[in-house]
C-alpha cells in the first residue's frame, strides 16, 4: 500500500515536470494566461462585499477590462465598484448599495500586445434563506397501524438548505425501518404505534450560506387504537382532522414514493445518483434494490437510510439503465422499476488546450477535443474575437477542433478561444500561440541536491526554457558518456528518471539543453538513502490491570536523515498520561487501566519516507463477581440455581464455580458444590436433607477467579434417615484378648438428621452365632474385651437418626488382638552357594501356633570365626528379613574361608517367636585381597629390592604371590611386561639386571587356591651412573679449591612404608653451590605448567609455599636462598583448574652461613683500630660495674666461680648493672657470650652448622644465628677430638668483635 501511494505521487509530480515544461519564463514577451478567476456560479454572502476574481499574467502585464450581461462594464462610473491594482477583479462595496443590484453575468478580458484572453462567465447570484410562512397546523389524530407522511415543504433557498427533523429539546427524532427522512425532507411513518403520539414533531432547515437554521411550527400526532377514537371524536371533530377508517391490520406493502410501476430519473455524469423508495405495511416492510440491466457499481454504490435509498457517487454513462426496488414483509411484496437516463455537460477528452511556444519558421497544431451528451458544438475565438471575424493568417488553418499552424512568423502571437457547449453546459479555454526565437535556458535550480530512498523511483528535473525547444542531454560525474538506456529513462520535459535507484546511482548530474541558437549546462546531485525500516515490531500484549507492559519498536534508518518517532493510539494522539513513558524504541505504559487498551502504532518518519507497524494491547482483569443469584425449581434435595455473569474484562469466563455453606453444621466455611462451563449460567444442585444451605458463585477466566458473589438466601431442607453408613469399618487387637472396631463417622451433612448414632454389630466368623448389637454415639470405635486370641470376626456398623436407619450395612472382616509365636521353624538347614553366598531352608510354622498375621521370617547369622589361623573370632550378629510365607532365603555378602552361626525366628504384627536350634556351616576358600603394602627399597645401579605384606583379607591359604613389572620411559610408555612367580613365604625379593636411571612399575597380587586377588601397584627408580656419583663424592668431601664457598650434599630420604602413589617426577636431587640451589629431576607427564615449590623448614602453613615456573627443562637453580637456613623443596605440575596438582618427593636444602666479607674486613688496619677502641671502652664499662657491685654488697664473680663447677655468666641487669641469670627460650643452647667450661673446651652441638671446618681462626665458633662462643680471654680453644681437629691458630680479631656484640 505504501509503495502503491508513493508510486502515485511520483506520477503526479511527472505530469507536474510535463505541465511546467511549457512554461514561458516571465521575462521573455508572451500572451497573458488567466490564471484565477471566480466559479461559473457565484453565489455571495449578501452581507459581505461581493469580490469577483480575475488574475491574469504576461509579458507585458495585461489590462482588464469587464462586461456584464453580455455589455462593456464601465467600472468607473459605478462608485461602489473598485478593481485592485495590477489585478482585474471586482470588489463590490454593498454597504451603500443593494446586492440584488449586482445579480449579474460577468465576464473579464485581459489583454496585451500580443493577444487577449477572457475569462468563463461568471453568473453571480445572491444566497438566500427565506422565512417559513406563518400557518396554524392543526394535530394530526391516527389510527393505530396506519401510515402517515409528516410534510416538511421548506421554503426555496439558494442554496437548497439541509432539513433533519428535532423535538423541542433539539434532539433529533429517532429514525428506523419504520420512520424515515426522506430526500424532500419529508418524515415518513410506514406505520404508527401509539409511542408516536407527541407534540414536538418540529422541521429545521438550515441554509450553509448564511448559517441560518429555521424552523417549522411543531406538528402534533396522536396515535389511538378504535376505542379510543370513537371515545374521542366529539372532542376534536371541529377542529381536528380525523382518521376514521377500519380498524388497522396487517397489509402487504405499497409505495408511498415513489408513486406508480415506474418512474425516471435524469442525472449528470459525474454527479451523485440518489433515488429513494419509501413503502408502507404492516408488519414494517424491508426495502431491496437491484439493477435490472447489470449489477449495481460495488465500489461506488452505498445504502442509506435504513436501505430505502441507493446512492452512486460519480456517475458515468454506464450507470446508465433500469433500477428496481423491491419492498417486502409476511404477507407479500411490491415492486418499482426506476429507468435513469445519464447525460453528460461537456468535458474534455485529453485535456484543455496547451499553450504553443513556437519558433519562427515551425509548424504545430492547437487541439480543443471534447465530448458531452448530447456532443457539444465547438467554436474557435482568437483574442477573444470569433475566427472567423479575425484577420486572415495564411499560416493558420482551421478543422473543427483543431487549428493547424504552417511556417509561423513573427507576429502571429496570440490567444486563442475554444468554446464547447450543449444543453448541460460549456467548456472555455484560453490557449495562446507565442513566436519566439531564445536560446535556452534550464529553469531548475543549479546545485540542487536530490534525495531518494534506495529502491525507489528517482526523478532529476531539467526544466528548460528555449524555441526552439532544446534538447536534453544528461551526463555524470566524469561526464564519459550520455545516459541514455537502462537503467535510465529521459523524458520529454527533460527529466531523468532511475526507475530503481542504487547507492552506485548517487553522485553529480549535469543536464545540457541546446537548440539552433545555443547551449546551457546545469548541474545537480542526487543521494540515495537508506530505507527507514522497523527491525522489531511491537507485537500483541495481553495484561491484567495494574501491571506495566512495555511495545518495542526498533528502527533501522539512514544515518544521515533525522529521524522522528511517534506514537498513536487507535490513530489517535497519545492521552497527555504520566503513565505513558514514550523512549527512542518503546513506549511503557504503567499501571495499565482498561481505558489503555487499543492499537498502538509506532511511526518513524524521515523527511523522505517512513514505516510504521501495530499491535494490540488487550487489558485482562480477573472477572467481576457474578450478580442476582436466584433459586428456583425447589425441591426436597435439589434446587435451581441461576445467576448473572459479572464483566469479563477481554478474558472469556471458562467455568463457574458454585459453592455452599451449612450455616446449620458448619457456619462460616465454604465448600465447593459443583462447577459448570462458562457459557452457562443456571446450575442443578443436588442437596442433602437437614441443612441450611447458601450459596455463592465464583466466575473463573484466564486471570484468576473472581471476588465470590453475594451469596443466595438461605434454603433450608427438611431431615430424612441417613442416605448411607459410616465408612472404613476395620477389626484389629490392640491387646491380645480385644477386638477393636472402628469407622470413619459421617459428617453434619451426611448425618440427613438430628440425634445421630452408629448400630455396632459382630459375631465370630466361621462359627454359628448371632450377631451382637450395641449402639454407639458420639464415638467412631467400640472395644471388645474378653475375646480370644486373633480370631477373625465379621462386622457391620450401621447409621441411625431420629428419623430412621440408613440402608443395610455392608460386612466388613477383622481379628481380634495377636500375641506372640509360640514355635520356632523347624528342620533348618543351610546349604553353601560359594564363598560368599549360603541358602538357608527351614519348614513353615503352622497358622495356629503363629497367634497372628504372618509378617515373615528373620534368619540371624553372624561369623564365629575365620578357618586361617591367624585370623580372630567375630561374633557380630546380622539378620535378614524375608516378608510373607518364605520357607527359604539367601545369605549374601559372606566372608570365605569362615564358619558361620544361624537360626531363623518367625515374627507376626505383635513380635518375634522363638529361635529354631542354631545350624553352621563353613564358606570355602576365595580370592585373597590386596597386599597390605608394597615398598621399593635399596636402589641401586642395576637392580631394586621390593617389600611387601601380605594381605589383610587372606580369605584362604595363600599359595604364592606373582610379581610382574616393566619399564616406564620419560613419555610415560610402558614397556615389555615381565613376570616372576614367588613363593607363599617371601616378603621381599631383589630384581637384578636392571637398567640404571630408570623407572619401573610393578604388579604383585597374592593366590589362593580360588585363583590371583587383585593387585597393587608401585614404581621405582634405579640410580645414576657412578662415575656422576662419585664426581659428586668428591665435590661434597672435599669441597672444590677455586671458591671459599661449602658444597653440601642434601641428605638421602627413604622411601616411606607404604604403597608409593603414581606420580610423574623422578630422582629429584639438590646440589647447593655459592650462586644457589640446583634442584634437578625426572619429569614423564603431559602437563606443561611446572614449577618448583619451595619454603622454610620451619613454616607449617600451607599457603607459604614460593614457586618459580621452570619453562620446560629438568632443572632450575634456585637463587636468594638465606644462609644457615633449611628450605623443603617440591618440582610441581599443574593441569586444568578442576584437576589437583601432582608432586614429587620433598628434598631438604640446607644453606650453609657464610661470613666471608666479614674475614676481609678484619683484615683492615682501620677496623682493627676501630675494633680496639670499642675494647677499650668496654673494659672500662666492666671496671666501673666492678666497683659498683662491690660497693653494693654483692657477691664478687670469683666467689661465684667458686661456688658452681661450671658456672653461666649471668647476664648485666639494667637496674643496677650487676648479672643475672639468663634464660634462652627458643632452643636452651649456651648462652650467648658465656664462659667456657673449666677445661677451657666448646662443645659443639650436633645439629650446629660451624664454619670452622671451613674458616679462619680455630678458637672462634658460630652458632646458626652467627652469634660467637668462645672466652673472654681470648684464649685457644682446644677442640674435642670426637669433634673435630684441634686449630692452634691465633684468634681473630673478629672473634672479639662477635663476644663484645653478646653483650651489648
Amino acid at each position: 500500500m505504501e509503495r502503491r501511494r508513493m508510486d502515485a505521487a511520483l506520477l503526479v509530480l511527472f505530469l507536474g515536470h510535463l505541465a511546467a515544461a511549457l512554461e514561458v519564463p516571465l521575462d521573455l514577451p508572451q500572451p497573458p494566461t488567466i490564471t484565477h478567476q471566480s466559479p461559473k456560479d457565484y453565489i455571495i454572502d449578501p452581507r459581505e462585499n461581493i469580490i469577483i476574481h480575475c488574475e491574469a499574467k504576461g509579458k507585458p502585464h495585461p489590462s482588464f477590462s469587464w462586461t456584464r450581461n453580455g455589455t462593456h462594464f464601465d467600472i468607473d462610473e459605478d462608485p461602489n465598484v473598485t478593481m485592485r491594482p495590477h489585478s482585474g477583479t471586482l470588489v463590490v462595496d454593498i454597504s451603500r448599495a443593494k446586492a440584488e443590484q449586482y445579480e449579474c453575468v460577468y465576464q473579464c478580458t485581459a489583454r496585451n500586445k500580443h493577444g487577449t484572453a477572457v475569462s468563463n462567465n461568471i453568473v453571480v447570484k445572491q444566497s438566500r434563506s427565506p422565512l417559513w410562512s406563518k400557518e396554524k397546523i392543526k394535530p394530526i389524530v391516527v389510527q393505530e397501524g396506519v401510515s402517515l407522511v409528516l410534510p416538511c415543504r421548506p421554503p426555496a433557498g439558494l442554496p437548497p438548505p439541509i432539513i433533519f427533523w428535532m423535538d423541542n429539546n433539539f434532539q433529533r427524532l429517532p429514525q428506523s425501518s419504520r420512520v424515515a427522512q426522506s430526500l424532500n425532507g419529508d418524515l415518513y411513518f410506514s406505520n404508527v404505534l401509539r409511542d408516536d403520539s407527541r407534540n414536538d414533531y418540529i422541521c429545521y432547515a438550515r441554509f450553509p450560506y448564511t448559517q441560518t437554521i429555521q424552523q417549522k411550527q411543531p406538528i402534533t400526532v396522536k396515535v389511538l387504537n378504535m376505542d379510543a377514537i370513537n371515545d374521542t371524536m366529539a372532542a376534536f371533530y371541529n377542529d381536528t382532522d380525523l382518521f376514521s377508517e377500519e380498524p388497522a391490520d396487517e397489509r402487504k406493502p405499497s409505495f408511498l414514493i415513489p408513486s406508480g410501476p415506474s418512474s425516471s430519473k435524469t442525472v449528470l455524469r459525474g454527479q451523485v445518483l440518489e433515488m429513494e423508495c419509501i413503502a408502507e405495511g404492516l408488519p414494517t416492510p424491508e426495502v431491496s434494490w437491484t439493477k435490472v440491466s447489470g449489477d449495481l457499481p460495488a465500489k461506488r454504490t452505498s445504502f442509506l437510510h435504513y436501505q430505502r435509498t441507493l446512492r452512486i457517487v460519480n456517475v458515468s454513462e454506464s450507470d446508465a439503465g433500469d433500477y428496481r426496488c423491491t419492498a417486502r414483509n409476511q404477507l407479500g411484496s411490491v415492486h418499482h422499476t426506476i429507468h435513469v437516463m445519464v447525460k453528460a455537460a461537456p468535458y474534455w477528452i485529453s485535456g484543455a488546450p496547451r499553450n504553443l511556444v513556437l519558433a519562427p519558421g515551425e509548424s504545430s497544431v492547437l487541439t480543443c477535443r471534447a465530448s458531452g451528451t448530447p456532443k457539444p458544438s465547438i467554436t474557435w475565438a482568437m483574442n477573444g474575437i470569433p475566427i472567423e471575424n479575425s484577420p486572415k493568417d495564411l499560416s493558420r488553418k482551421v478543422e473543427d477542433d483543431t487549428i493547424i499552424f504552417t511556417d509561423v512568423q513573427p507576429g502571429s502571437s496570440a490567444v486563442y478561444q475554444c468554446n464547447v457547449s450543449n444543453d448541460y453546459g460549456y467548456l472555455l479555454s484560453n490557449a495562446f500561440v507565442n513566436v519566439l526565437s531564445e536560446p535556452p535556458r534550464v529553469l531548475t535550480q543549479s546545485n540542487k541536491v536530490y534525495q531518494v530512498i534506495k529502491n525507489h523511483r528517482a526523478l532529476i528535473d531539467c526544466a528548460s526554457f528555449g524555441s526552439p525547444i532544446p534538447k536534453i542531454t544528461w551526463f555524470k560525474d566524469s561526464r564519459s558518456s550520455t545516459l541514455d538506456g537502462d537503467p535510465y529513462i529521459l523524458h520529454d520535459n527533460g527529466t531523468l528518471e532511475i526507475h530503481i535507484a542504487q547507492a552506485h546511482n548517487s553522485g553529480r548530474y549535469t543536464c545540457v539543453a541546446r537548440n539552433s541558437i545555443g547551449i546551457y549546462e546545469n548541474h545537480v546531485s542526487l543521494e540515495v538513502k537508506e530505507p527507514t525500516r522497523i527491525l522489531k515490531q511491537p507485537e500483541y500484549k495481553v495484561v491484567q490491570r495494574g501491571k506495566s507492559v512495555v511495545f518495542e519498536c526498533k528502527v533501522k534508518h539512514d544515518p544521515s536523515l533525522i529521524p522522528t518517532m511517534t506514537w498513536l493510539k487507535d490513530d489517535g494522539e497519545l492521552p497527555a498520561d504520566e503513565r505513558l513513558i514514550v523512549d527512542s524504541d518503546s513506549l511503557t505504559i504503567t499501571d495499565v487501566t482498561e481505558n489503555d487498551a487499543g492499537v498502538y502504532t509506532c511511526i518513524m518518519n524521515t523527511t523522505l519516507d517512513h514505516d510504521s507497524a501495530s499491535a494490540e494491547l488487550t487489558v485482562v482483569e480477573r472477572p467481576d463477581p457474578p450478580t442476582d443469584l436466584e433459586l428456583t425449581d425447589q425441591k426436597k434435595r435439589s434446587v435451581q440455581l441461576t445467576w448473572t455473569p459479572g464483566d469479563e474484562h477481554n478474558s472469556p469466563i471458562q467455568k463457574f464455580l458454585i459453592q455452599y455453606e451449612d450455616l446449620l453444621h458448619h457456619r462460616g466455611h465454604w465448600h465447593n458444590l459443583t462447577e459448570v462451563p462458562g457459557t452457562k449460567t443456571t446450575a442443578h444442585l443436588k442437596l442433602s436433607p437437614y441443612a441450611h444451605y447458601t450459596f455463592r458463585v465464583l466466575a473463573l477466566n484466564a486471570v484468576d477467579f473472581s471476588r465470590p458473589s453475594l451469596s443466595s438466601r438461605v434454603y433450608k431442607t427438611e431431615p430424612a434417615a441417613p442416605d448411607e453408613n459410616p465408612t472404613g469399618v476395620q477389626g484389629f487387637g490392640t491387646e491380645h484378648d480385644n477386638l477393636v472396631i472402628s469407622w470413619k463417622p459421617l459428617s453434619g451433612l451426611q448425618s440427613n438428621g438430628p440425634g445421630l448414632h452408629y448400630k455396632v454389630m459382630w459375631r465370630q466368623k466361621a462359627v454359628d452365632s448371632d450377631w451382637t448389637t450395641v449402639t454407639v454415639a458420639n464415638n467412631s470405635k467400640f472395644v471388645v474385651s474378653g475375646v480370644p486370641t486373633f480370631v477373625p470376626y465379621e462386622l457391620k456398623v450401621q447409621a441411625v437418626n431420629d428419623y430412621g436407619a440408613g440402608p443395610e450395612p455392608a460386612i466388613a472382616h477383622g481379628y481380634s488382638g495377636e500375641d506372640l509365636p509360640v514355635a520356632a521353624p523347624e528342620n533348618v538347614q543351610a546349604i553353601v552357594m560359594n564363598s560368599a553366598l549360603a541358602e538357608v531352608h527351614w519348614d513353615p510354622v503352622p497358622f495356629k501356633l503363629i497367634r497372628g498375621h504372618l509378617k515373615g521370617f528373620k534368619v540371624y547369622y553372624w561369623r564365629e570365626r575365620s578357618l586361617h589361623k591367624h585370623n580372630p573370632h567375630h561374633v557380630e550378629k546380622q539378620i535378614l528379613t524375608f516378608s510373607g510365607n518364605h520357607t527359604r532365603g539367601m545369605l549374601p555378602g559372606l566372608h570365605p574361608f569362615s564358619l558361620y552361626s544361624f537360626n531363623v525366628r518367625v515374627y507376626n504384627g505383635k513380635g518375634e517367636g522363638p529361635p529354631s536350634p542354631t545350624r553352621q556351616f563353613e564358606t570355602p576358600e576365595g580370592v585373597p585381597g590386596t597386599p597390605t603394602s608394597l615398598i621399593v627399597t635399596n636402589p641401586n645401579l642395576d637392580s631394586l629390592t621390593l617389600e611387601w605384606s601380605p594381605p589383610h583379607v587372606r580369605n584362604g591359604r595363600i599359595t604364592g604371590y606373582t610379581l610382574k613389572y616393566q619399564q616406564v620411559n620419560n613419555s610415560n610408555e610402558l614397556g615389555p611386561m615381565e613376570e616372576l612367580a614367588l613363593p607363599a613365604n617371601e616378603t621381599s625379593v631383589t630384581l637384578p639386571n636392571l637398567k640404571y636411571s630408570t623407572r619401573y612399575k610393578f604388579y604383585l597380587n597374592a593366590k589362593t587356591v580360588r585363583g590371583a586377588g587383585p593387585a597393587i601397584s608401585g614404581e621405582g627408580v634405579t640410580i645414576m651412573d657412578e662415575a656422576l656419583i662419585s664426581q659428586l663424592d668428591v665435590d661434597v668431601g672435599t669441597g672444590n679449591t677455586q671458591t671459599s664457598h661449602p658444597i653440601a650434599r642434601s641428605p638421602s630420604r627413604h622411601p616411606t612404608p607404604q604403597a608409593p602413589s603414581v606420580s610423574p617426577f623422578g630422582n629429584v636431587s639438590s646440589l647447593v653451590g655459592e650462586d644457589g640451589a640446583l634442584i634437578s629431576w625426572e619429569y614423564r607427564g603431559p602437563e606443561k605448567n611446572v614449577y618448583v615449590e619451595y619454603k622454610n623448614k620451619n613454616s607449617e602453613a600451607e599457603e607459604e609455599w614460593q614457586k618459580e615456573l621452570v619453562n620446560g627443562s629438568q632443572n632450575f637453580m634456585l637463587k636468594g636462598l638465606k644462609g644457615g637456613l633449611s628450605y623443603r623443596v617440591r618440582v610441581v605440575a599443574k593441569g586444568h583448574h578442576d584437576q589437583p596438582p601432582l608432586l614429587s618427593e620433598e628434598v631438604l636444602v640446607t644453606v650453609p652461613a657464610v661470613a666471608s666479607r666479614q674475614v676481609d674486613i678484619a683484615t683492615q688496619g682501620w677496623f682493627i683500630g676501630l675494633m680496639c677502641a670499642i675494647a677499650l671502652l668496654i673494659l672500662i664499662l666492666l671496671i666501673i660495674c666492678f666497683i659498683q657491685r662491690n660497693k653494693g654488697g654483692k657477691y664478687p664473680v670469683k666467689e661465684k666461680e667458686d661456688a658452681h663447677t661450671d658456672p653461666e655468666f649471668q647476664p648485666m641487669k639494667e637496674d643496677d648493672c650487676t648479672f643475672g641469670e639468663y634464660s634462652d627460650n627458643e632452643d636452651h643452647k649456651p648462652l650467648k657470650g658465656s664462659r667456657t667450661p673449666s677445661n677451657g673446651t666448646v662443645k659443639r652441638d650436633d645439629s650446629d652448622d660451624s664454619l670452622v671446618d671451613y674458616g679462619e681462626g680455630g678458637d672462634g665458633q658460630f652458632n646458626e644465628d652467627g652469634s660467637f662462643i668462645g672466652q673472654y680471654s681470648g684464649k685457644s680453644a682446644s677442640r674435642d677430638t670426637a669433634e673435630g681437629h684441634e686449630s692452634s691458630e691465633a684468634p681473630s680479631p673478629i672473634n672479639a668483635m662477635n663476644s663484645l656484640n653478646s653483650f651489648v
